[in-house]
């Protein structure tokens, strides 16, 4: 089955995109091609949290949406095969277990914290502010485009949460 892109058109009604194919080439790089035009993308996921492996955006180095793969059960097995590569190599989402430090630099926050996947230290900019989830967990993204997600803030230690909910809208 090829991916193919709903895009709404002018006169409100529905067309049908090319069909989408990707390629993970040698380089590390994933390139996306879709009616004769091709560009390096990046993967970002789209709400909802629940179905990471869902609902993907293809974006070029402007950070534009080139393409958007609802699920990847609709790509062909090469282009699904590529997509789960650059999945892999994009990261994954970093559960927070322990909040060492939170340090406000110019412009630029660092945080110091435990994750399940062991000690991690990243930047966000002062005014990216970690995000309220639907279910009640936390997510924050960091200047790499890397995910922290804090599923029960209650479960932290007492530290933990006292430099955390200082930061917390």
């Amino acid at each position: 089955m090829e991916s193919t892109l709903i895009k709404r058109a002018d006169d409100g009604g529905t067309r049908q995109s090319p069909a989408l194919t990707l390629e993970w080439r040698s380089d590390g790089s994933l390139w996306a091609t879709r009616g004769g035009e091709e560009r390096p993308v990046a993967v970002r996921r789209c709400f909802p949290w629940s179905e990471p492996a869902r609902h993907l955006s293809l974006r070029d180095a402007e950070e534009e949406e080139f393409a958007f793969v609802r699920d990847p059960m609709e790509l062909d097995a090469r282009s699904r095969a590529a997509l789960e590569m650059a999945l892999a190599v994009a990261g994954f989402v970093f559960e927070i277990t322990r909040v060492l430090e939170i340090d406000e630099e110019v412009e630029i926050r660092r945080w110091r914290v435990e994750t399940r996947q062991g000690p991690r230290t990243f930047q966000t900019r002062l005014d990216d502010w970690p995000r309220l989830l639907p279910h009640g967990g936390l997510l924050i993204r960091d200047l790499a485009g890397d995910l922290y997600h804090l599923a029960k803030a209650e479960d932290l230690d007492k530290e933990s949460r006292e430099l955390l909910w200082a930061f917390v809208d």
